[in-house]
C-alpha cells in the first residue's frame, strides 16, 4: 500500500493533461468540474447528453462515445453506473480500449468487480495501456467538495502518474495493491456502511419512539464511540425527511451484491451485509431505488416522509 499525497512536485500536480471524462451522474459531474476549473483539457461523454450541457456550456468538449472521448486523452476517466456499463464503456469497437492512443492511462473510478478490473486492465495492456481500477467514497458530498477517499488498483507506475489528477478530485488518496485491489478494498467500505446505516436508522427511530429530540441526539453520540460519517451527515438529511440521492439505493445495492458473492467465492459468511442487502432490497420493491441510501429510515417510519 502506499499514501498518495508524497513525493509529488508541484510542476506535476500543476500540468494540464488531456482528459476523456465518461459518466456525468450524481458524482461525476462534480468530479469532471474539478478537473476542468484545474486547468485540464477536458472531453465529456455521457450517455443523456443533457446532463453534459453545463459542462459544455463551461468550456469541456463533447463526444459522442466512449471511444470518441477517449481518442485523443492522455487519461481517460469512466464514472458509470454498473458493471454492464463499464463493459459497455470499455469494450467493443466503439469502447475505451479499441480506441485510446498507445501510452494513454485508463481510470475506471466505478465501483464494480475485482475481476472485471482485472480484466481492464489485462486488455488495457496488451494494447500498450495503463490501466487502474479506483473507486471512490464520500458520496455527493466529497465529490462537491473535491474531498473523496480514492481507493486504488494496478500498477505503481500508473499510480504515480494518476496521482496529480486523484489529488484535484479527493483527499485520500492510496494505492491498495495490484488490478482489482481498489474494488476489494471498496468493498470493505461498502461492508461498513451497510451494516452502520441499519445502525443509524435504527437510532433515529428509537430516539423518535423514545421521545427524544433526534437532532439533539445525534448531536451528543456524534462525539463519542458511536461517532461516523453517515450519522453525522446522513442523520440530518433524514430528521428533515430529505431522501434525495447522493448515492442511489439502486447502486448501493448493485454494490452490496458485489460484495456478497466475492465474499462467498472467499468461504467467508457475511450475515451483516446479507441483512443489510435485504433490507434495501425491501425499499426498493417500495419504490425507493432512485432515493438516497439514508431512505432505509423509511422502513422503520413507515415510508411517513416525503419523498
Amino acid at each position: 500500500m502506499r499514501a498518495g499525497r508524497t513525493g509529488v512536485s508541484f510542476s506535476a500536480m500543476s500540468a494540464s493533461s488531456r482528459i476523456g471524462f465518461v459518466g456525468l451522474g450524481v458524482m461525476g459531474r462534480s468530479m469532471a468540474r474539478h478537473l476542468l476549473e484545474a486547468g485540464h483539457q477536458l472531453t465529456v461523454y455521457n450517455r443523456t447528453r443533457s446532463r453534459a450541457e453545463e459542462i459544455v456550456r463551461a468550456g469541456a468538449g463533447w463526444a459522442d462515445s466512449a471511444g470518441a472521448a477517449a481518442r485523443d486523452a492522455d487519461i481517460v476517466i469512466t464514472m458509470v453506473g454498473y458493471p454492464h456499463d463499464v463493459e459497455e464503456v470499455y469494450f467493443g469497437e466503439r469502447g475505451i480500449i479499441a480506441n485510446a492512443h498507445a501510452g494513454a492511462l485508463l481510470i475506471d473510478m466505478t465501483t464494480s468487480t475485482p475481476a472485471l478490473a482485472q480484466r481492464v486492465a489485462e486488455a488495457a495492456e496488451a494494447r500498450g495501456l495503463q490501466a487502474l481500477d479506483a473507486p471512490v467514497s464520500g458520496g455527493d458530498i466529497g465529490a462537491r467538495e473535491a474531498r473523496l477517499t480514492i481507493m486504488a488498483g494496478g500498477a505503481s507506475e500508473a499510480f504515480e502518474r494518476a496521482l496529480p489528477v486523484f489529488q484535484v478530485m479527493g483527499k485520500t488518496i492510496n494505492l491498495m495493491g495490484g488490478p482489482g485491489a481498489g474494488q476489494h478494498t471498496k468493498m470493505c467500505n461498502q461492508i461498513a456502511i451497510a451494516a452502520g446505516m441499519l445502525g443509524v436508522c435504527e437510532a433515529l427511530a428509537y430516539a423518535q419512539g423514545a421521545g427524544i429530540d433526534q437532532s439533539a441526539m445525534i448531536n451528543t453520540i456524534s462525539t463519542g464511540a458511536a461517532a461516523s460519517w453517515s450519522l453525522s451527515n446522513y442523520g440530518p438529511r433524514i430528521i428533515r425527511g430529505d431522501f434525495a440521492p447522493g448515492f442511489y439505493v439502486k447502486h448501493f445495492i448493485k454494490d452490496m451484491e458485489i460484495a456478497l458473492q466475492a465474499a462467498r467465492e472467499m468461504g467467508m459468511a457475511a450475515p451483516g451485509l446479507e441483512l443489510a442487502l435485504s433490507r434495501y432490497r425491501e425499499l426498493a420493491m417500495q419504490g425507493g431505488e432512485d432515493l438516497g441510501t439514508q431512505a432505509l429510515y423509511r422502513l422503520y417510519a413507515g415510508g411517513s416522509h416525503a419523498d
